[in-house]
């Protein structure tokens, strides 16, 4: 039984502003006691319009609402190496079983005559949009480019609550960062039902901006037990992922979440990963002479980020073939 949400709600609109002051000082002191808590917070102030989300929303309905065949016509296996489309309800793994949801993958929209996807380099390339619902591409593209700018503006807090000059991470590991955007659609299950939407997971980046409607259904792994984050008009979800848990050495974890809805009607979430450029070395901050503890055993997938080393495009396809095992034989091991 999860408990009534505790998660803070930071104000971020300092940070958007683009100026040291007193404030931006006090988004970073709220940032980091969320961090070092529960690596979970709402967001206001983060600059994207209302009229974006709303867009975004009355789009995604009409394609989920339209019939399977028309939905498996940009099925991720037309995306190839950019690993981009539709898949349905079960088509997901996380641990191994399949999610009770479908869903539509996207990310940085790159030309075929881009030097990485020219190299056919996995996750680049162009996006897949459905002709029925035309709407769908602009409101995608549209709030990419917002969310991408929240996520700069967010990770400035994050280097100031961490000692860091605000523009670290943009010019270490973030000028061409890696972008992938979901949507989800969980259709309604039992109350009583032993099956998860998404089942209890971290994700891989630094950081995830979520969008979600008015339903709920987003559960939180904290020290206090499993909570809700209801969804609050206005803000999104922030939380910090595997990447920003390796970063800090374990200062700032990554958090398991899940979700289940049981609502009685299909909920939509629209999560955005803001994540290392996938060519970038993962190594532990300057300056964070911390102990790192072998957590493996505390984590869901039992797995330390602490033993990882490599590229952050490394790290990425090794999570993500887990995820879609049949799509990674047929294309990515597909040289």
């Amino acid at each position: 039984m999860a408990q009534a949400s505790s998660l803070p709600v930071i104000d971020i609109s300092p940070l958007l502003a683009r100026g040291r002051s007193t404030a931006t000082s006090q988004v970073a002191r709220e940032i980091d006691g969320a961090c070092r808590d529960s690596g979970f917070f709402y967001v206001t102030g983060h600059g994207i319009a209302p009229d974006l989300f709303a867009r975004l929303d009355a789009a995604s309905r009409r394609f989920f609402a339209l019939p399977d065949a028309e939905k498996l016509e940009i099925r991720m296996a037309r995306g190839g190496r950019a690993w981009r489309g539709y898949f349905p309800v079960g088509g997901e793994l996380t641990s191994g079983k399949p999610d009770m949801k479908e869903g539509v993958y996207f990310g940085t929209e790159l030309p075929p005559d881009h030097p990485r996807v020219r190299a056919g380099l996995p996750l680049h390339g162009a996006n897949l949009f459905p002709s029925q619902v035309p709407e769908l591409r602009g409101a995608v593209l549209d709030y990419l480019k917002a969310a991408t700018a929240t996520a700069h503006a967010l990770m400035e807090g994050i280097a100031l609550s961490l000692g860091l000059d605000p523009d670290y991470f943009y010019r270490t590991y973030t000028a061409d960062p890696t972008i992938l955007f979901r949507i989800f659609h969980y259709p309604a299950m039992p109350p009583g039902s032993a099956d998860w939407g998404v089942g209890e997971h971290t994700d891989y980046g630094l950081l995830t901006l979520l969008a979600q409607d008015d339903l709920g259904g987003l559960q939180v792994k904290t020290s206090r037990g499993w909570i809700d984050a209801p969804p609050i008009p206005g803000t999104l979800v922030c939380n910090i992922g595997d990447m920003l848990d390796r970063l800090t050495g374990g200062l700032y974890r990554s958090t398991p979440h899940r979700a289940k809805n049981v609502s009685g009607r299909g909920r939509l979430s629209f999560p955005f990963f803001f994540d290392p450029d996938f060519a970038a070395e993962i190594r532990p901050l300057p300056n964070f002479a911390l102990e790192i503890s072998d957590d493996r055993d505390s984590r869901w997938d039992k797995a330390s980020v602490h033993a990882f080393s490599g590229t952050y495009g490394d790290y990425l396809l090794s999570k993500v073939s887990k995820v879609f095992p049949d799509l990674k034989h047929a294309v990515i091991a597909n040289e």
